[in-house]
């Protein structure tokens, strides 16, 4: 899953360092909507849904006072009500693109997709096209610093115990990926282990990768950007192969 997690961390650097963030705290606060709509109550020690969008709001660092406006919110009967969908396609070159996003006007929403997909050198498939394609884990982002001093041969073992598939290291993050079953059982070992993790979230990985040229993998990445610009998209996977010139590509 190396390549996976070389896009997401290039993808996490950008977001720090540029108005993608702004849109990280709005797909954030959407999800503590969600959270308290569908749960039913805006007690995280009741509702696990929210538990988890706090975490990830804490993650990026967005401020208290505005987690506790957003549930607040979200608890009035007149707040907006948000669905959260996906959609299906293949972009240049035959990579498949699986986007998710959460809305208020499911017509808006489609209408914006399917015309990224026709502008950009893409097809928007039919639901469920390209289930057989990616696999939904569980993935838990940890910064280094957070584990600073620990023996990490020791925390491995722990991690597996707690249903650890793959744990990937660079210098700056620790991935951990779980089977869809165990995402629960995972987040209860960190709890256990006193570990924060910036990000932890349902994911849609490749089970295997495409390798393109670099100029169909720059249209790639366009028509993933064109995508993620849009205010309900929350995620865009795909499953086309990182190489180095690409990832290059990605920080420029």
């Amino acid at each position: 899953m190396a390549g996976h997690s070389k896009w997401a961390n290039i993808k996490r650097r950008k977001g720090a360092q540029d108005a993608k963030r702004a849109k990280v705290f709005t797909r954030i606060l959407k999800e503590i909507a969600i959270a308290v709509k569908e749960g039913g109550n805006p007690d995280p020690d009741s509702n696990p849904r929210l538990r988890l969008a706090i975490a990830n709001a804490k993650g990026v660092n967005m401020p208290k006072d505005n987690i506790n406006r957003a549930i607040k919110k979200a608890s009035d009967k007149d707040s907006e009500n948000y669905a959260e969908v996906t959609y299906e396609g293949y972009g240049p070159a035959g990579i498949a693109l699986f986007v998710e996003a959460t809305t208020d006007n499911i017509n808006r929403t489609v209408s914006n997709v399917r015309a990224i997909f026709t502008k950009y050198g893409g097809s928007l498939g039919t639901n469920g096209s390209l289930e057989f394609i990616f696999d939904r884990k569980g993935v838990f982002t940890i910064p280094v610093s957070a584990l600073e001093g620990k023996d990490m041969d020791e925390f491995e073992m722990e991690l597996i115990d707690g249903g650890a598939e793959d744990v990937e290291k660079d210098e700056e993050f620790v991935t951990i990926y779980t089977s869809f079953e165990d995402f629960g059982n995972m987040q209860k070992k960190l709890e256990e282990l006193g570990i924060e993790a910036e990000s932890q979230e349902l994911q849609r990985i490749p089970k295997t990768t495409s390798e393109v040229e670099f100029e169909d993998g720059k249209k790639v990445l366009n028509i993933i950007e064109k995508f993620e610009e849009d205010d309900d998209v929350n995620n865009v996977y795909h499953n086309m192969e990182m190489t180095d010139e690409l990832a290059e590509a990605m920080e420029e």
